[in-house]
């Protein structure tokens, strides 16, 4: 949503160069005003994918010692599962979490922006960031390990589609993206719960790159899933990754109107903290006055 041009900004006879710069305006004021959000989202899926190419390379690739030691697949991806729970919580929680949202991916962004929580150019801009910070995380990785962590079975941590095809992983995607988006919307619109959503998060991210990354990579995240494939040409079912996680994610807003019969959530945060800036669409301050939401 771009903001209003003020009436100094128009002159007579000039509405179609108002048209085209507009919206140009619109972007720059965005990025004028809120850069900083911008790059802790690009930082904090570029953490995210750092944190995974060293685990993966860890644990997967032959030359290592606790691949070696640990021949268990389901052992391996449950410790990957923690490891990654773990940086998503510390990710969500860190001060520049707290203050961009912790969003790290751009069927977050969509969800929030659809629910009038997020301005249009803030969700372009974050969503680009994603993107950006996401594809920097894996070529710093690759930087730094090379082959171990660009040959199979780590091939730059892709999420690729299981045995079972392509129908499989597309519905395991819409399946835990709804489940994730779904509990991120009931615990931060539930006030008592609201400071605990990072830590439902993780441990639904540790529970499913457990138990379903054997079907679909477990991705929930196109940008996450993009910043694998570029480096490393992996594009098999890239389409996957960004109608699921998209489509899983906005079931989750019409389940939520469902169960709780309102279309209003408080934020676009995990976790909200009045003193610091925020620069979504905001009813913090309202749903604090209003007390626990009403269900039906």
């Amino acid at each position: 949503m771009t903001p209003a041009l003020h009436a100094t900004d128009a002159m007579p006879g000039m509405s179609g160069h108002r048209a085209r710069t507009g919206p140009a305006q619109g972007a720059l004021d965005a990025l004028r005003r809120h850069w900083p959000e911008y790059l802790m989202e690009a930082w904090g899926l570029g953490t995210f994918m750092a944190s995974a190419g060293l685990f993966a390379t860890l644990l997967w690739y032959p030359g290592s010692p606790l691949a070696q030691a640990l021949p268990d697949g389901v052992v391996r991806r449950a410790l990957m599962g923690l490891a990654m729970g773990l940086t998503a919580i510390g990710i969500i929680y860190s001060p520049w979490g707290q203050r961009s949202g912790a969003h790290i991916n751009p069927a977050v962004t969509l969800t929030f922006w659809r629910l009038g929580k997020v301005a249009t150019w803030d969700a372009v801009f974050y969503v680009a960031a994603q993107f950006g910070g996401g594809l920097l995380g894996v070529l710093a990785v690759l930087a730094l390990l090379g082959l171990a962590f660009a040959d199979p079975p780590v091939s730059y941590v892709a999420t690729l589609p299981g045995p079972e095809g392509a129908a499989v992983a597309l519905l395991a995607e819409v399946v835990i993206s709804l489940g994730l988006m779904l509990t991120v919307l009931l615990a931060t619109n539930t006030p008592r719960l609201m400071r605990l959503t990072g830590v439902f998060a993780g441990c639904l991210v540790a529970l499913y790159i457990t138990f379903e990354a054997p079907l679909s990579g477990m991705s929930m995240n196109p940008a996450r899933t993009f910043a694998s494939a570029l480096p490393g040409e992996l594009w098999q079912g890239l389409w996957i990754y960004f109608v699921g996680p998209a489509a899983g994610m906005l079931l989750a807003v019409e389940a939520y109107r469902l169960l709780r019969r309102t279309p209003h959530v408080v934020c676009a945060k995990l976790n909200h903290h009045t003193h610091r800036r925020c620069i979504f669409h905001c009813g913090y301050a309202a749903a604090e006055a209003a007390g626990p939401p009403r269900t039906r």
